[in-house]
């Protein structure tokens, strides 16, 4: 057996790690954009109803809930007249939204209002 050399060109080379700098940079990004997302917070952080799932609601309903938490400044479910100050819209309307009539938006006083119709 004699084993035959073969004259490799500088373009062959070239080519070759071209090809593998762009295998390997195609797999570096999947795997930035497949890392695991960072660790809940622990519980005690996240409030009254930490660990407790939502089922998957209707778009936007997300943003409602969100817009009613920053404003629930106390933590403790409902809206007063001051809390609803940081949402003119709601404020302006406090009254008409106010349903039971008990001086505090409840949620779901709160998403009836603002959800688009």
């Amino acid at each position: 057996m004699t084993s035959q050399l073969r004259k490799v060109s500088g373009f062959e080379i070239r080519s070759v790690m071209l090809f593998a700098a762009i295998s390997l940079g195609s797999v570096a990004a999947m795997a930035q954009t497949q890392a695991p997302a960072a660790p809940p917070p622990p519980a005690a952080q996240m409030g009254p109803a930490a660990g407790v799932q939502s089922a998957p609601t209707p778009a936007g309903t997300n943003d409602v809930q969100a817009a009613f938490d920053r404003a629930d400044t106390n933590r403790d479910g409902k809206l007063s007249k001051k809390e609803a100050e940081a949402l003119p819209a709601v404020s302006s309307n406090f009254a008409q939204i106010d349903a039971d009539k008990n001086g505090s938006l409840s949620r779901d006083e709160f998403s009836k209002a603002v959800q688009p119709r």
